[in-house]
């Protein structure tokens, strides 16, 4: 089997600055770990916050802390640095070659979109941002490492896009669409759904979007060799 992950961001139209931020850490057991977070506000505060929890989450997990814990962890430093004062959105992806499953840790509101050889599902189970509540955990979720699978997690820049434009998005129709026959490329499909953000909000996003995107193929990869590709303006 392949891994894929790609991620599209984009920051807030006329903002210097995004407010969101992504990790990767190789677990000390095997396997990789992704961290979204989505800090409150714009510019350079949300980026500040973001950045914060982004960086406790990825010391615990590069430490062997388990996923839930890291992600609580992260709520109580940031509880605790800004007395309840501040919040932010945190996903963590992990795909462990211990148990041979994918975890998923949300603090967010808005849905995580699983397409599986089980099926579709959209994880959207009540959940509180991390830094506000007291004794606040993430919804936990675990999962096959199998081949078709795809997992999109995102921060509410995309689920809002258009909507100041009677133009939002139905998010789970476009990635079942993206992922029909058997379509199962993270970097498309991350592009995709930032281009259709993009364009609902005619080229000026109103917030922050970032778009992670997990897939697993069953593609054979028989020299071992793990690659990986950023590109960003400058």
């Amino acid at each position: 089997m392949e891994l894929l992950v790609a991620v599209a961001k984009v920051g807030k139209y006329a903002t210097s600055e995004s407010g969101d931020t992504f990790e990767m850490i190789e677990r000390p057991q095997g396997g990789l770990s992704f961290v979204l977070v989505d800090g409150q506000s714009h510019g350079r505060g949300a980026k500040t916050i973001s950045n914060l929890v982004a960086r406790k989450a990825v010391a615990d997990l590069s430490e062997g802390v388990r996923d839930g814990a890291a992600a609580r962890a992260a709520h109580d430093y940031l509880f605790n640095y800004r007395q309840g004062k501040v919040s932010a959105t945190l996903n963590i992806v992990s795909v462990d070659l211990v148990t041979r499953t994918i975890v998923l840790a949300r603090n967010n509101h808005c849905p995580t979109i699983v397409v599986a050889p089980s099926g579709f599902r959209l994880l959207d189970q009540p959940s509180n941002p991390v830094g506000i509540y007291v004794r606040t955990k993430p919804n936990m979720t675990e999962m096959p490492l199998e081949a078709d699978t795809a997992i999109v997690v995102f921060t509410d820049g995309l689920m809002s896009a258009g909507e100041f434009n009677d133009r939002q998005l139905d998010l789970p129709a476009l990635v079942q669409d993206l992922t029909n026959y058997g379509m199962f490329d993270a970097q498309r499909i991350a592009d995709s759904l930032l281009a259709a953000a993009l364009e609902a909000d005619e080229g000026r996003p109103n917030d922050d979007i970032s778009i992670l995107v997990l897939t697993v193929t069953d593609e054979d990869i028989p020299d071992g060799v793990r690659r990986m590709t950023v590109r960003a303006p400058l």
